[in-house]
């Protein structure tokens, strides 16, 4: 009963993902079969599907250039926030020393 030792997360071309997907999208297989004929997870053929879908508006949810720009835009806050820590760390170090 020894437990299955995780696979490594690996990484796929946009392009390589665009051929899952549209083999799967013609329907002569099933998202199940493709995963087993390529290694790859069902969750991970299932979720490049979904994304796909809804990148060609067939579907409602966030694009990949929104996540993207999301994404961006959290690091970028992310940021800030530690840039404003350390100028209010500053401020009050600063006004310590002048008393």
């Amino acid at each position: 009963m020894g437990k299955k030792k995780p696979r490594p997360r690996r990484s796929f071309a946009p392009e390589f993902k665009a051929e899952i997907v549209e083999l799967c999208r013609r329907g002569d297989r099933s998202v199940g079969q493709v995963a087993k004929d390529f290694d790859l997870t069902e969750t991970a053929v299932r979720d490049w599907v979904k994304q796909a879908e809804i990148d060609a508006g067939e579907r409602d949810g966030l694009t990949s250039a929104e996540r993207e720009e999301l994404a961006a835009l959290r690091r970028e806050n992310r940021r800030l926030r530690e840039d404003v820590d350390i100028l209010k760390r500053a401020t009050a170090f600063f006004a310590t020393e002048t008393r």
